[in-house]
């Protein structure tokens, strides 16, 4: 569903449109981990209901009935993986996509201990039970129990997942190995769903257990569907995005303008994101998560790209009539999340992007906007004439801090608690916004604490820009 809430500022004079924006769905954070621990509680429950504690006689029964747990904690970890990343906007609008990604990342080492613990606790158990060797145990299982070795090998390829998500190992894995081998999450996990089937207590014992791990997966897969493939194809059939033009922003910086149809009811705010593909050259498949660098407007979209690499590098040669493939719009550094008159806006490098979208989108009384920008030297100030334009035009104070730190112009740090404190006096009384690199974000976020900025205040995109 959408509403319509902003009025397009038209070029040319022409009559101003409504513009589409995403709906606000009725959860809380709070809310979704409630959900959270009442299904990991009811799973516990069904274990305990067919017998799981009754046997608990000996030091074999024990490490069995930890291992049958942490096999039930590894499957639902799984699951709760593929939701968090399966691009919900309900999850997106609370939490964000980097807050999400955060999420996913260490819970996806979490479900490998718990298919090794799983594997181990579950072959010690047997062993001290029957009397045998642990290598000896291990090799029955594999030999006598349906399944098991399709759940070996759905568990080798989430601890090669695991492995390939180590940052040392990231850095040495190109893109396409490692989406791959994180597609095989998938298969991994129907493996693991095949070996509860077979040898899994909930399966076999419970017909009531049965049904609900069922309907778990089932929910799982229509939201990966509906979300992560259903929605994205609906948006490219109705808009028929392409790229419009290429403009030439500075040395290895471009903005690419994309239009399509009926782009006032496309939902989305100034500050939000989309997963970009433009569909020309040998990877057209590989997808760029860019922020809107202008506030939408119903005609266009812009986003503006830095080249960082062999494929932002590509970029900058984008032909127009390009077909372009967009998912979202993900990410939380929008109006939505203020809750303050004032609003302070602090970007550091190419982070500009999405905060040149806020300065002209973000609904403000002259005085009630302050941009602080942050580039190394004049050459990296991207948007100048913009700002300069959209603050005589809306009343919207602009701060450049340009230079090293420790040259001759900008002997101090300007992004310093005393220097902030300066410029913005009120700053504790405002919301801020921030962009920009990772570094430059965490030592603001420390900044803001000493400055006496509460947390609810402080709204970060590390996502995408």
């Amino acid at each position: 569903m959408t509403g319509f809430g902003r009025t397009a500022r038209l070029a040319g004079g022409a009559r101003a449109r409504r513009l589409a924006v995403p709906r606000r769905w009725p959860v809380r954070g709070i809310d979704v981990g409630w959900v959270l621990l009442g299904v990991w509680v009811l799973i516990v429950a069904m274990w305990m209901r067919h017998g799981g504690t009754e046997t608990l006689d000996s030091p074999g029964a024990v490490l069995t009935a930890a291992g049958q747990l942490t096999g039930l904690g590894a499957a639902y970890l799984c699951l709760v993986q593929l939701v968090l990343m399966g691009r919900s906007p309900w999850l997106d609008q609370v939490f964000g996509m980097d807050r999400l990604a955060w999420a996913h990342r260490w819970l996806g080492f979490a479900a490998v201990w718990a298919l090794l613990a799983h594997a181990v606790l579950t072959v010690w158990g047997y062993a001290l039970g029957e009397g045998a060797s642990l290598p000896a145990e291990a090799w029955t299982i594999a030999a006598t129990y349906e399944g098991v070795s399709l759940s070996i090998v759905g568990s080798l390829a989430f601890v090669a997942i695991g492995i390939s998500s180590v940052r040392a190992m990231r850095a040495r894995l190109s893109y396409e190995a490692w989406f791959a081998l994180h597609l095989a999450a998938y298969a991994a996990i129907a493996l693991g769903f095949l070996h509860q089937v077979a040898v899994g207590s909930d399966f076999i014992d419970d017909p009531l257990a049965r049904a609900f791990w069922l309907a778990l997966y089932v929910l799982t897969g229509i939201l990966v569907l509906v979300f992560r493939f259903g929605q994205p194809v609906a948006l490219n059939l109705r808009h028929r995005l392409r790229v419009a033009k290429v403009v030439r922003e500075g040395s290895g910086l471009i903005s690419i303008y994309i239009s399509g149809r009926d782009l006032d009811r496309l939902p989305v705010l100034a500050g939000q994101w989309f997963v970009w593909r433009f569909l020309a050259g040998p990877r057209w498949w590989s997808g760029h998560p860019f922020s809107l660098s202008a506030a939408p407007n119903g005609q266009w979209l812009r986003i503006t790209v830095k080249a960082q690499g062999d494929d932002t590098r590509a970029l900058q040669r984008l032909s127009p009539g390009t077909r372009v493939w967009a998912e979202g719009p993900y990410g939380i550094l929008t109006e939505t999340a203020r809750t303050r008159r004032r609003v302070a806006l602090i970007a550091g490098g190419i982070g500009i992007a999405p905060l040149r979208a806020l300065v002209e989108g973000l609904p403000a009384a002259p005085g009630d906007l302050t941009l602080l920008y942050r580039a190394r030297s004049p050459r990296h100030l991207v948007f100048r004439a913009e700002l300069d334009a959209l603050a005589a035009e809306r009343g919207i104070r602009v701060e450049y801090l340009v230079g090293r730190r420790g040259s001759a112009e900008m002997p101090e740090d300007p992004l310093a608690a005393p220097t902030l404190r300066a410029i913005v006096p009120d700053l504790a009384d405002r919301d801020v916004y921030l962009c920009g690199p990772v570094g430059l974000l965490d030592r603001l976020e420390r900044t803001l604490r000493d400055l006496g900025v509460p947390g609810r205040q402080v709204h970060i995109e590390r996502f995408a820009y």
